[in-house]
């Protein structure tokens, strides 16, 4: 019987774990941490995300900020009611919370970013926008 429990208790803990984002093909990410912040219900998560030549990451937004610095390669961001910038290596972006964008790597090479969300505990990272 604890065996069962136990099973419960973990079928519970990640059915409220917010899950990463689905893959999207030419875009893998790598999870560097997760932390719960001083400030209450909030959580900040620190990404690398690599993109293929011509990848995007399609529209979605986030439960908070994200926070973008380009690692290599060149990325247009499109973000919701903004023009679109270009960035390049040692370049940042703020994105607001719940803004919808979406990322294509522009340059012929890989493209990396780290990106780092300040998001509300309990909700999935990325949601995806139509």
């Amino acid at each position: 019987m604890p065996i069962v429990g136990a099973l419960i208790l973990l079928a519970a803990a990640q059915a409220t774990a917010p899950a990463s984002p689905p893959p999207t093909p030419g875009i893998t990410r790598n999870d560097l941490q997760r932390a719960d912040l001083s400030i209450s219900g909030r959580k900040v998560v620190q990404t690398r995300v690599d993109f293929a030549p011509g990848a995007t990451a399609p529209k979605h937004r986030h439960p908070g900020e994200e926070i973008v610095y380009v690692l290599s390669g060149t990325i247009e961001y499109r973000v919701e009611g903004e023009p679109i910038q270009i960035l390049r290596p040692g370049e940042a972006l703020f994105i607001p919370a719940g803004a919808v964008h979406s990322a294509t790597n522009v340059s012929v090479e890989n493209a990396s970013e780290l990106a780092t969300y300040v998001v509300e505990k309990g909700k999935p990272l990325n949601e995806l926008v139509k």
